[in-house]
């Protein structure tokens, strides 16, 4: 009887742990972009949807 007794309990909530701690890298890999980050690609993006509407021709006639 060499084995080390376990805590069910503790171990249980071990695991759960880990895995909110694997789920939080998940997150932070997906969703992990600074507000300034998310600003300056939706400028960019606005920047060059004008740049093409401008150049667009007008067929309304």
């Amino acid at each position: 009887m060499s084995d080390d007794v376990v805590n069910l309990r503790r171990e249980r909530k071990r695991r759960q742990r880990d895995a909110a701690k694997t789920a939080a890298a998940e997150n932070r890999v997906q969703f992990g972009r600074t507000r300034s980050e998310r600003d300056e690609t939706q400028k960019a993006k606005d920047r060059d949807d004008a740049r093409h509407e401008a150049h667009k021709r007008d067929r309304t006639s």
